[in-house]
């Protein structure tokens, strides 16, 4: 979407006539790229639609701090990745999970689940990306999935490009690693 469309959204959402009429468009815009995101994640469907639900509530709740400085998409991605990272932290001290366990469950799921689809080879990927910290497994996940440029996954991560960089390259040399052995 280009800023010209954002600023149709944000004049719509600004005026109470339209308000329902713009969050609407916000919604039908953005949340299929925002979903993806989260749920490569957070992996499990039903948890990945709860993070959703809150991605937009709190955008709901927040879009008058929006400063129009990035897009709407690098916002509600950025309130994506703080959402997802904080269900992730919640759940595993909801069920006192050791992090390996939580993993391990994920893994599981992957290999289980009618929803993920994909073949061998898709799953390994998917796998591997599961066993990188959380930092580099997004960072992994926007330049690689999403195929986003490091000056926007920088605004949305709030670090530096150089550490982007090395950050991803370290991610894929830890995948590479992880298919290699299986």
């Amino acid at each position: 979407m280009t800023p010209n469309n954002d600023l149709q959204i944000l004049s719509l959402i600004s005026s109470s006539s339209t308000r329902d009429k713009g969050f609407r468009l916000l919604m039908e815009q953005y949340q299929q790229r925002i979903y993806g995101a989260i749920r490569k994640m957070v992996i499990i469907h039903e948890d990945a639609d709860d993070v959703l639900q809150n991605t937009f509530i709190k955008a709901f709740k927040h879009i008058h701090k929006f400063n129009k400085q990035s897009t709407l998409f690098t916002w509600l991605y950025r309130i994506a990745i703080n959402e997802s990272l904080n269900f992730l932290e919640k759940k595993k001290r909801r069920f006192f999970v050791p992090l390996e366990d939580h993993d391990m469950a994920m893994m599981q799921y992957l290999d289980k689940s009618p929803l993920i689809d994909g073949d061998a080879i898709q799953k390994k990927l998917q796998k591997a990306i599961l066993k990188l910290p959380e930092k580099q497994r997004l960072i992994f996940n926007m330049r690689y999935f999403e195929d986003l440029p490091y000056n926007q996954i920088s605004e949305i991560t709030e670090t530096s490009v150089g550490a982007l960089k090395a950050s991803y390259h370290h991610a894929v040399k830890k995948i590479e690693e992880e298919i290699k052995l299986e």
